[in-house]
């Protein structure tokens, strides 16, 4: 089970952070990622991270600005977000893997969080 939190209402240019608690599973054997999905349109990858911390992967669209990051010993991943958008508006959900590589494509994906919804303002 994963459950995500940490959404919520934000400035253009402001920070959220994203946490995602584990549990039911051997969260250490996982590759996580998070997604979002605005109404209307596909779900979207925006960050991954591999089992062991070593590699990670961003989607164009967050690169520089949001940072993922997994503390094995809690069973929890991070996302931290900066310099939020408007764009940046949508459900965002936590997810994990049992591919050992960083993947985007949501198939590939075992486990999903419930979302949170992060609302960014102008």
């Amino acid at each position: 089970q994963l459950q995500a939190s940490g959404g919520g209402l934000v400035q253009a240019g402001g920070s959220l952070r994203l946490s995602c608690a584990a549990s039911g599973l051997t969260f250490s054997r996982y590759a996580m990622g998070w997604f979002r999905r605005v109404p209307g349109k596909e779900r979207e990858f925006v960050a991954g991270i591999n089992r062991n911390n070593d590699d990670i992967y961003y989607a164009d669209s967050v690169k520089g600005r949001f940072t993922i990051s997994r503390d094995n010993a809690k069973n929890m991943v991070y996302l931290q977000m900066d310099s939020l958008k408007t764009e940046d508006t949508a459900v965002y959900y936590c997810a994990a893997s049992t591919v050992s590589m960083v993947v985007s494509g949501p198939l590939s994906y075992d486990h999903w969080g419930q979302g949170t919804q992060v609302t960014v303002s102008s």
